[in-house]
This record gives C-alpha cells, sequence and structure tokens, in this order.
C-alpha cells in the first residue's frame, strides 16, 4: 500500500475497534497516515463510505484488509485518468493470491461491456479507482450489503459514466477459506440474486448455473470451475424458473442458449 510513486496520497484507516496488533501497527506509521478512525461500525460499506467521504482528492479507491495494491498502482491509474478525462472507472488487472501471499492465478478481467457486467464481476475491486464525482452520484457503497457491495457500485456507476480498463497489473485480491464471500456461499449467491433482481428484474443463466454447481458439488468456486452435467443443468433450470419465476420465458431462453442443441436450434431461428 505505501509503496507507490505518486505523491498526493492521502491514506485513511477506517478501523471497526480492532483488538489485537492493528493499533500498534499503525502506530508505526502515523506519519504517512492522513487520519485513523477506530470505532465500531455497522460494517464494511458504512466504514468505508465514511472514510471516503473524509477525504479531499478527486480519485477515491479503497483496499480491505486482505487485499494490497502493487507498486506504482497508484501512478498508473492517475495517469490513466488524465488520459481519459471522461472516464468515471478506471481498473487494471490484478491476481488472485493465497493467505501466504502466493499468487495462485490472475483475476479474470474483461474489457468493459455494460451489458455483460451483469452476467460476471469482472472488474476486481482492489484494481479499480473511481472519480469521486462518478462516485457520489451513483450514490455511494450500498451499506445494507455484505459480500457484493463491490459489484453493486460497479453497475450503479455503469450508469454514470465510462469504465476504462488499464493491462497493468494493479493489486493483489486475496481469497482462502475464511474469505466473507467463500466461508459463505449461499448467503453470497442470496446477495447476488437480491442484488441483481433490483437491478434488472432478472438473474442471467451464468449467477444461477453457478450456485446449482455450487450446491451439487460443495466445493471451492474460485480455482475451480464448476462442471457442466446434466444434473446441474436440470438444477440451474429448475432454480432459475423459480428465481426469475416472472421472466421464465427469458430465462428458459437464456439456459437453451447454453446448451449445444439449444444453441442450434436458436440459429435456426
Amino acid at each position: 500500500m505505501l509503496a507507490q510513486d505518486y505523491p498526493n496520497i492521502e491514506y485513511i484507516v477506517m478501523d471497526g475497534g480492532s483488538t489485537d496488533e492493528t493499533p500498534a501497527i499503525l502506530e508505526r506509521y502515523l506519519e504517512r497516515i492522513a487520519r485513523i478512525h477506530s470505532a465500531p461500525d455497522f460494517g464494511q460499506g458504512q466504514a468505508i463510505n465514511r472514510g471516503l467521504a473524509a477525504s479531499q482528492g478527486d480519485i477515491v479507491a479503497f483496499l480491505n484488509a486482505d487485499d494490497a495494491y502493487l507498486p506504482y498502482a497508484v501512478g498508473q491509474a492517475v495517469r490513466a485518468f488524465a488520459a481519459h478525462p471522461g472516464a468515471a472507472v478506471v481498473y487494471g488487472n490484478a491476481y488472485h493470491v493465497a493467505a501466504d501471499g502466493t499468487t495462485v492465478a490472475p483475476y479474470p478481467t474483461e474489457d468493459f461491456d455494460r451489458a455483460s457486467l451483469a452476467r460476471s464481476c469482472y472488474i476486481c475491486q482492489p484494481a479499480a479507482f473511481v472519480r469521486r464525482q462518478a462516485f457520489e452520484r451513483a450514490g455511494a457503497l450500498n451499506p445494507s450489503l455484505h459480500y457484493v457491495l463491490d459489484y453493486d457500485l460497479w453497475l450503479r456507476l455503469a450508469a454514470v459514466g465510462p469504465f476504462v480498463r488499464i493491462e497493468p497489473f494493479l493489486a493483489k485480491s486475496r481469497v482462502h477459506s475464511g474469505s466473507k464471500s467463500v466461508s459463505n456461499r449461499k448467503a453470497f449467491y442470496r446477495e447476488i440474486f437480491s442484488m441483481l433482481q433490483s437491478h434488472y428484474g432478472y438473474v442471467p443463466y451464468e449467477w444461477v448455473q453457478g450456485y446449482a454447481s455450487f450446491l451439487i458439488e460443495r466445493r471451492d468456486q474460485f480455482f475451480a470451475k464448476p462442471r457442466h452435467t446434466f444434473v446441474a443443468a436440470a438444477l440451474t433450470l429448475a432454480l432459475g424458473s423459480w428465481i426469475n419465476r416472472r421472466r421464465i420465458a427469458v430465462f428458459f431462453r437464456d439456459w437453451l442458449a447454453h446448451r449445444t442443441i439449444g444453441k442450434r436450434l436458436l440459429q435456426r431461428r
């Protein structure tokens, strides 16, 4: 976090009242940190919103405790904003890392497409930087969300202004068995479904299929792709039809488009 070449960085630490060694560690960096707020809060979203509201810069970003910037990340993001003055968000590539910091795999980042964002969260939160004006226009983070507050923010920001992807790797996103979104997969998917319903009134096939595969396989989905079995396909159709019961025909077409025979039938029409 501190190994950045850009000189004008305002570091704000929002600590929810840690009882471990966090306060002692922060003491060592008081000259670099603009302010430290240590007190109980009502969740991650509220804490981040408060911290960003207290900051002064035109570009804002946030890191969770498990994540880290790569050296020179901030400078590269700032230069990208200068090159694209109309951009609401600049995001780069990132690595998934294990609990010990070992690089596991690149984050599956993609070029920005607003329609495909509904089907996949391909923007890595610690590798994303947001223009303050756009963040405020989008309404900041939704503090009622616990697992997908960044994904929800990208969807709202997509209605505010352009996203620009840059090629450098900017951050590390740590994933392990104790990670919030890994250890609580059912709650994670339920929150995604609710959030997507609020945005689109519809949950796309990819998210339903991921949940169906999890229910069948009960295994990590970050580094092991779900198996496309007959059972998974049948459960996806059943779950998707229930979740999207007001738009069953739309989901059936979505489901059919992911089947080989379905693709042929749709191409003939």
